[in-house]
């Protein structure tokens, strides 16, 4: 299909006759190869993208709009969103001269238009500029004797043009050198007690970069050690090159001097600092206001707290507060305490100003931030079109109300409400829609402060902006016939070290899951019911005495598990029957319980995404929970829920689970340019480890681990026959087996095509499996589990559409560990046409 389309579109039916389409930019290195992912950089004309670098799909997209609407939508496109209307249109089809156009709505041509891009056109004159900007760079980089070239392949007749830059690089300047020059003998020793982070060492090419790279270092060193006047005018840091003996090899030398009388630098303490909360009334009166100060421990910050009204308690506004009086100046402390007004959700920011005071000094810091409260009240209301594996299509209505300082101390409270309605699959009506649906409801309450019973500020530093959250919800669930309904409460404590690093920890989180209509189960699970008949049918035969009618279907089960006759007396080819019986029970025992889980969780976060200091980051999310001790302490009464779990410790007839649980989540971004296209290499690795003990011979539902998705392993449907590990069991009773072992590995590059589309192809890896052998063959063994991982590679689309980015991915399943051997290589069974198709929101990670 693609080759069709791909021919039956010209590239350059909108090409001005004389002009040529820019197909190419070819780089030639006539000496060495480097900086060749920069370089592209500084081309200005760059052709048009191409889908997996071979079809120019956007161009084409262009091509087939109308071209006698050309002009005038791409004025219409220039218009902000919100003025783009039929006024707009008819507007300009006056404007040019067409009045008859009046009313189209030009609906397919601007789509295409804003999916497509405007043909790139050769223009000699930046072509010359680019070559020119390359050797710049070059010299910039420390190649002072660079040459760069350009020659222009034209196809008169195709209207294409290819243009080829040769760059010759030449030889480097070395610095041969390295100086400085500090008079003062504070800056001096700082810069010398560093010195080992220089950016500038002896024999490296004398790259501006690192020049900058340094100055913004030793900017940022001075600037924590309290200089706040350092260098803001980026004067007073220089370099000089020695070039009389050679240009080749050059001393280099830096010169730091405030003044040309080399006046010492002073550093900046914390004068005054000024929060004004202003009201209604004209912000002139309110600064008018009384002086209050916290107590007298707080007065030593001086931190001035300015208020109309005591509607915000005098802590709330010292709290978010990490500067004081008299401390030497740090920048960061100022950003933080910015960060920390902003994030209390209660005030907007509408002046800040620091300025230095000029008596008796100008080594005073003053600070003003004048804030106004936000609305006491907002509701927000959203819906939200659903999908995942299992709840394949619907869509999500929901409510919020925060309601802002409940308690005079900057305390909000939010109350939610949602729901999800959607489609899941049904044995007995495969063609009923929305048969699926989940309704919620929580309350939280978030409070900017540890809600502990003493004073932390001695030992916590309000500089980690410490806060603490309640949260009180309730689910309910219904599944084409089972139900669930969930509680659950929590009072978590976060800290954030810096922008990177944060911790949480959730004390008393508790989650009550109830199942609703358990006799249902076997409607729902076809292949247990097929399964669990062919062993009743086969026992009613063996012993038609006991009369399996009329039983519940767990008491026929039990009775059967016990009589080790009929086990006994059953031929090899019924023994994998019947293991299989087992293992659906088993399956049938997790997915109906009814559980209690109370725990301690803690959770570690390094995350460098979306900083700008870092062009490779890294993520890193690690968590342990430990469940259920201290119900394991108080009580004794015991109660058998399923048919194999046996008898577990109850809490008001609920059993509790006991366990432990590790999950460690590590991603890398690698950023680079390929082909003047910025991409990026994504790699994640989840490790999931849970350990039940005590009161629990297995991980609680709600806390297991399972195969497929969209963000997992995308080849495989969620529950659809992944795992666990190699095991042979029948796919209909594996496929909802669930384990305590999780390993998966993804690696995706991702491609921009334009601002909105994005391509990604990519591979996943990974399983679950049991820490004990269950008889299922699913024992995690580190001489194994290589050969036991399901590998899936595909590739997808992104669309970025007003901040939201939807993901479709196609998948394709490459080696499948649960076919038999001499058949799990999946190559020969390759069905193009046939794909795992995932619709999903966001990145996967």
């Amino acid at each position: 299909m693609v080759i069709i389309f791909s021919n039956s579109c010209s590239t350059t039916n909108k090409v001005p006759r004389g002009e040529y389409l820019l197909t190419k930019n070819k780089f030639k290195y006539t000496d060495k190869k480097i900086f060749s992912s920069q370089i592209p950089d500084y081309i200005a004309q760059k052709p048009n993208k191409k889908f997996l670098f071979l079809f120019p799909i956007t161009l084409w997209a262009y091509d087939l709009a109308n071209p006698k609407y050309d002009t005038i939508i791409n004025e219409y496109m220039t218009y902000p969103n919100q003025m783009r209307n039929q006024a707009l249109r008819d507007s300009l089809f006056i404007k040019y001269g067409h009045p008859e156009y009046k009313g189209k709505s030009m609906f397919i041509s601007r789509f295409l238009h804003s999916i497509g891009s405007v043909p790139v056109i050769l223009n000699e004159s930046k072509t010359e500029n680019s070559a020119k900007n390359i050797k710049q760079f070059l010299v910039y980089k420390g190649y002072w004797d660079a040459e760069t070239h350009y020659d222009i392949n034209k196809d008169i007749m195709a209207k294409k043009a290819k243009v080829t830059y040769s760059v010759k690089t030449g030889t480097p300047t070395i610095i041969k050198n390295f100086y400085y020059n500090i008079p003062d003998k504070n800056i001096r020793a700082l810069y010398e007690r560093n010195y080992k982070d220089n950016k500038i060492k002896i024999g490296m090419v004398l790259d501006q970069t690192n020049l900058e790279k340094e100055i913004k270092r030793i900017n940022a060193q001075m600037q924590q050690e309290g200089y706040y006047n350092f260098n803001r005018n980026n004067n007073e840091i220089y370099f000089t090159a020695d070039t009389l003996e050679s240009q080749k090899d050059v001393p280099l030398t830096m010169d730091i001097h405030r003044d040309s009388l080399d006046t010492p630098y002073r550093k900046t303490t914390i004068g005054k600092i000024d929060i004004y909360l202003i009201n209604d009334r004209n912000i002139k009166d309110t600064l008018k206001t009384k002086d209050y100060t916290f107590n007298e421990k707080q007065t030593k910050d001086s931190v001035f707290i300015h208020k109309a009204d005591n509607k915000y308690n005098t802590r709330a506004l010292w709290l978010p507060i990490t500067l004081k009086h008299g401390e030497v100046y740090n920048q960061s402390r100022l950003d933080l305490t910015k960060r920390n007004l902003m994030g209390m959700n209660n005030f907007n920011i509408i002046s800040y100003k620091e300025y230095l005071q000029r008596k008796p000094n100008d080594s005073i810091l003053n600070v003003r931030y004048i804030l106004s409260p936000m609305k006491r009240y907002e509701l927000r209301t959203a819906m939200d079109v659903h999908y995942s594996q299992i709840l394949n299509f619907g869509f999500s209505p929901s409510l919020e109300l925060t309601s802002r300082n409940i308690f005079g101390g900057g305390e909000n409270l939010s109350t939610s409400f949602s729901g999800i309605v959607g489609t899941t699959k049904n044995a007995k009506n495969p063609n009923k829609l929305f048969n699926a649906y989940e309704l919620s409801a929580q309350v939280e309450l978030d409070i900017p402060r540890l809600l502990v019973p003493f004073k932390y500020y001695n030992f916590v530093p309000k500089r980690y902006t410490p806060s603490s959250s309640i949260v009180l919800g309730t689910s309910v669930q219904n599944n084409i016939g089972m139900g669930r309904i969930n509680f659950n409460a929590g009072l978590n404590y976060t800290m954030d070290v810096n922008s990177v690093i944060s911790h949480k920890l959730s004390l008393f989180n508790t989650q009550l899951s109830l199942t609703q209509n358990k006799e249902k189960y076997y409607e729902l699970f076809t292949g247990d019911n097929l399964i669990r008949e062919k062993i009743f049918n086969l026992y009613a035969g063996y012993n038609p005495s006991y009369g399996i009618n009329g039983k519940n279907y767990d008491e026929v089960s039990s009775h059967i598990l016990s009589d080790n006759g009929f086990i006994n007396s059953l031929p090899t080819e019924q023994i994998d029957e019947y293991n299989t019986f087992v293992q659906s029970l088993l399956n049938k025992d997790r997915q109906t319980q009814d559980v209690l889980i109370t725990s301690l969780i803690y959770n570690y976060l390094y995350n460098e995404r979306g900083n700008k200091s870092y062009t490779n980051p890294f993520y890193f999310n690690g968590k342990i929970e430990l469940a259920g001790n201290i119900p394991n302490l108080i009580t004794q009464n015991r109660k058998q829920q399923g048919v194999l779990s046996g008898k577990e410790k109850t809490i008001f007839g609920i059993p509790f689970s006991q366990f432990v649980k590790f999950d460690l989540d590590a991603r890398k971004y690698f950023n680079f340019t390929l082909n003047d296209q910025k991409t990026t290499l994504a790699i994640r690795q989840f490790i999931g480890i849970g350990i039940p003990y005590g009161n629990s011979s297995s991980m609680p539902f709600v806390r297991s681990y399972f195969n497929g998705g969209s963000n997992d392993i995308r080849a495989w449907v969620a529950f659809s026959g992944l795992g666990p590990a190699d095991s042979q069991l029948d796919s209909k009773i594996r496929s909802y087996i669930m384990d305590n072992v999780k390993l998966t590995t993804s690696i995706e590059y991702r491609y921009p095509f334009s601002d909105m589309f994005e391509g990604a192809i990519f591979t996943d890896a990974g399983n679950i499996w049991s820490l004990k052998n269950r008889g299922l063959n699913d024992e995690f063994k580190f001489n194994k589990f290589y050969k036991q991982l399901g590998v899936g590679s595909g590739f997808g689309l992104r669309i970025n559409v007003a901040y939201v980015l939807l993901r479709v991915d196609l998948a394709y399943k490459m080696y499948d560990p649960n076919e038999p051997e001499g058949q799990r290589w999946q190559f020969r069974y390759f069905k193009p046409l046939k794909p795992t198709l995932n619709f999903a929101f966001g990145y996967p990670f």
